[in-house]
């Protein structure tokens, strides 16, 4: 049994040899669990997945589990690790040095997967394992790309939950225009060539489809209802307030997914139309001092005028230096947005690690 508790990882880039050696250890599934404070719901948690997956072994293949600690203070990680070594299927178990959000947590499980297939999937029991083999098998019969699940009849409270759900879906989905009821559902099941392809900062996690549609076509992504239960323990990490950090993120996203490779059109063309304010209001005082010898010194135009043309020179300015740092940005390897302190698996040959093991050795927290 190999046993990696205690172990920090080394910071150091493996050989290419290394990495060619390891290419080959590929699973059919891997399901992705951010856990967060979640060490009363990580046994039945893992014990239903396991459950799921020997019920459905002949669909769903070889499979793995990969348990992300973001950073919890009551003990998950500990007790993710003894509860790996009671199961048959192949898990690992990552801790990170600190909590980064569930984003970075879903981005580090991620990383750390082999599958073919990648599902993620909350760790608070809310969402229901049972659902990954039918949703596995709806995503390959249907040749999706991404396949979103639909919480039907949700247990959460009506004001601090479903309110603020029903806002930020609405919005996400008008300001993205990819269609998806339920962006707030973290049970997704992905192609694992699609899902690697993108990476997750911040608190992107809910944009998650928005971002796939950026890379395949909306057409390749799909939505099913899955069955939601009561949280079973804790609290939620979650409330109103989330609606607020909506509206900031889409903001982000909308700017992101298009004007990321080009910034300078964004600021320049805000900066072009000031520019053309400025210039008409200094032509018309202009026009006002010289054609009609008028006295211009107290009148407004011609302060803001000046204050539209300043403003558009310096709009440009940065809209080229956005384009310069975005450049340099996109050309320098291994971004990313969380440290793994140790890792724990529960199954013998840990050398058979894919890449996809080795990359959260290579990222740097944001």
């Amino acid at each position: 049994m190999s046993d990696l508790d205690n172990k920090t990882l080394a910071a150091n880039t493996p050989g290419d040899d290394v990495l060619a050696a390891k290419s080959s250890d590929v699973v059919d599934l891997s399901i992705i669990v951010p856990l967060y404070n979640e060490s009363e719901s990580v046994g039945p948690l893992v014990a239903q997945i396991e459950a799921a997956l020997t019920s459905a072994a002949k669909s769903v293949g070889r499979a793995e589990i990969v348990l992300v600690d973001d950073g919890s203070t009551d003990g998950t990680y500990a007790v993710a690790a003894k509860v790996s070594e009671s199961v048959a299927t192949e898990t690992r178990v990552v801790s990170l040095r600190r909590n980064f959000g569930q984003t970075a947590a879903m981005q580090a499980g991620i990383d750390a997967s082999r599958g073919r297939i990648v599902a993620t999937i909350d760790g608070d029991l809310q969402n229901d394992p049972a659902d990954i083999p039918r949703m596995v098998q709806h995503l390959e019969d249907n040749g999706l790309d991404l396949l979103c699940g639909r919480r039907e009849r949700r247990k959460d409270a009506f004001l601090l939950r479903k309110i603020p759900s029903w806002i930020a879906n609405r919005l996400i989905s008008r300001v993205t225009g990819v269609k998806i009821s339920d962006y707030g559902c973290s049970l997704k099941i992905y192609r694992g060539e699609v899902i690697r392809d993108v990476q997750l900062v911040g608190e992107m996690h809910r944009f998650i489809p928005a971002w796939v549609a950026k890379i395949t076509s909306p057409d390749r992504i799909g939505e099913i209802g899955v069955r939601h239960h009561a949280r079973q323990f804790g609290q939620s990490k979650y409330g109103i307030s989330r609606t607020f950090r909506v509206v900031l993120d889409l903001l982000s996203v909308l700017f992101f997914m298009r004007y990321r490779a080009r910034p300078g059109h964004f600021f320049g063309s805000i900066g072009l139309v000031l520019a053309a304010i400025g210039t008409a209001m200094l032509s018309i005082v202009g026009f006002a001092k010289f054609g009609l010898g008028q006295d211009i010194g107290n009148r407004p135009m011609l302060i803001v005028g000046a204050f539209a043309l300043c403003t558009a020179v310096q709009l440009i300015a940065i809209g080229i230096l956005a384009e310069m740092v975005s450049r340099i940005y996109m050309e320098l390897p291994g971004q990313g947005n969380y440290i793994v302190r140790q890792e724990h698996t529960n199954f013998d040959d840990a050398e058979q690690a894919s890449p996809s093991i080795l990359a959260p050795y290579r990222r740097n927290a944001a």
